[in-house]
């Protein structure tokens, strides 16, 4: 028994890092690229916290992508596990952390950490993940 679980763990795992790393490149091209997309990248009732500042909904995150400057966002580093199902309501959900600097036109580049949780939507003939929640805060040590 406890191998099948491992086996079914290290599966769910596989599947976690293989939807995160295509999440990962989706998200930051659409920020830097294409932020008019942004908000089809969330559920329609995501939370954003950013730097301690909540923005919920989908109009709400519109208005605050678009008053966003043009940013670079160079990732470092992604980190992903899959949810256990009984803490997400038998939600497929994987958790997603990245690491990297930024770079918003007129200030230097910061280093900055993020976490999403990521929730699968079944389509038709395929499966969209979307961002349920969203926490990025900047790391800025002192000198």
């Amino acid at each position: 028994m406890a191998m099948a679980i491992a086996a079914d763990f290290k599966t769910n795992a596989d599947q976690a890092c293989r939807a995160a790393e295509e999440f990962v490149n989706v998200y930051y091209d659409t920020i830097d690229k294409r932020r008019q997309m942004m908000t089809r990248l969330y559920l329609d009732n995501a939370t954003l916290i950013w730097n301690g500042n909540v923005v919920n909904g989908q109009e709400a995150l519109g208005k605050f992508f678009d008053a966003l400057p043009a940013s670079e966002f160079q990732i470092n580093v992604i980190d992903c596990q899959p949810v256990h199902e009984q803490a997400t309501q038998n939600q497929t959900t994987v958790l997603v952390v990245t690491c990297g600097t930024v770079k918003f036109d007129g200030n230097k580049h910061r280093y900055f950490n993020q976490n999403f949780l990521l929730t699968a939507q079944v389509m038709p003939n395929s499966i969209v993940w979307k961002i349920a929640s969203d926490c990025f805060r900047f790391q800025d040590w002192s000198s």
